[in-house]
């Protein structure tokens, strides 16, 4: 008996652990979010007016044709039946067939796919290297007043960079760099200076963004009674500001990295276009002009699935860096 009571107490402990219940808020979350995904790419074919199929075959398809394609993509059964055939085929990995190509959906976002997830991870690295060290530095500088032109042009220029829209800056980087300078490509996925233009019309704004919070996060930081303390002691200002101010301000600016590069992502959709770049961004628009949307709703699931599990590894890299929140949402 005492074993079994043991065995039952060491269980509910278990049960109880701060961390387990932080995995579990986050598996629901995670699930409810899927779910959600799921059924609003479902719907998306059936809530648009008109025939897809007859939009994606054009006007001149014979309608034997057509009725064959509805039949072979079973747009004809129930929407229920179409719903659950929908579920199981992704349990499967089965998303489909293209409507224009007739090839899996699922191979032609294999191969699209590496090309998109280069590009923004690329910009997502570019932009944490350029504003971590700007934003540290920016509030170094400026801390307690110092240098208040100094501070009004970093927040005038960083608020100006931030605002830019990443299709018309990427517009003017092709416009100066690419046809005034010919220092980089025009278009296309070729060597490393191809990467250059779209991954900096990516990058610049998100890095505009963190160098601000960076900075902000690291006055409040030096505000602190122990940041007062440790230089009281006479620390070596490199051990102040890396040892202690630096992991405290990044937290912030990690949470707000992580819904930066799923929107870096969301992103790449019209940079793409404008680089010619063949990944998942320039294919959803031209599935979309071609009404081809089985293979819209594949790239929909794609990209909704990469910003839900960005998000789910900003929560736990910021639950392993600060473990106190775990318990603070118990």
């Amino acid at each position: 008996m005492t074993a079994t009571a043991s065995v039952s107490g060491a269980a509910a402990s278990f049960g109880t652990h701060p961390w387990v219940r932080f995995a579990a808020r986050r598996l629901g979350r995670l699930v409810g979010s899927v779910l959600v995904l799921v059924s609003a790419a479902f719907l998306m074919i059936h809530l648009i007016p008109g025939d897809p199929v007859r939009g994606a075959l054009g006007p001149a398809a014979a309608q034997s044709v057509v009725d064959a394609q509805r039949e072979s993509l079973g747009l004809n059964d129930p929407l229920w039946v179409q719903y659950l055939h929908f579920l199981q085929h992704l349990f499967t990995g089965n998303l489909g067939t293209s409507i224009t190509t007739g090839l899996p959906v699922s191979d032609v976002i294999r191969d699209r796919l590496p090309a998109t997830l280069q590009l923004a991870v690329a910009a997502f690295v570019v932009a944490v290297l350029i504003a971590l060290p700007l934003g540290l530095a920016m509030g170094v500088l400026t801390r307690a007043g110092r240098r208040p032109r100094t501070e009004l042009s970093f927040t005038s220029t960083t608020v100006v960079l931030a605002a830019i829209p990443e299709f018309l800056l990427a517009v003017g980087l092709v416009y100066v760099f690419a046809v005034k300078l010919h220092w980089f490509p025009v278009a296309g996925r070729g060597n490393v200076s191809s990467y250059v233009l779209p991954v900096l019309a990516l990058a610049i704004g998100p890095a505009a963004v963190l160098a601000r919070i960076c900075r902000v996060e690291l006055l409040a930081v030096l505000q602190t009674d122990y940041l007062r303390t440790a230089r009281a002691k006479r620390l070596p200002a490199v051990a102040v500001y890396l040892r202690h101010a630096l992991p405290n301000a990044v937290t912030a600016t990690i949470t707000l990295g992580g819904l930066l590069l799923g929107a870096m992502v969301a992103g790449t959709v019209l940079v793409e276009n404008v680089f010619s770049w063949p990944g998942l961004g320039s294919t959803i628009v031209s599935s979309i002009l071609a009404k081809d949307y089985p293979l819209v709703q594949g790239v929909v699931l794609v990209y909704g699935a990469g910003v839900l599990l960005v998000n789910l590894a900003v929560d736990v890299i910021l639950a392993l860096l600060d473990p106190r929140s775990t318990i603070r949402e118990s």
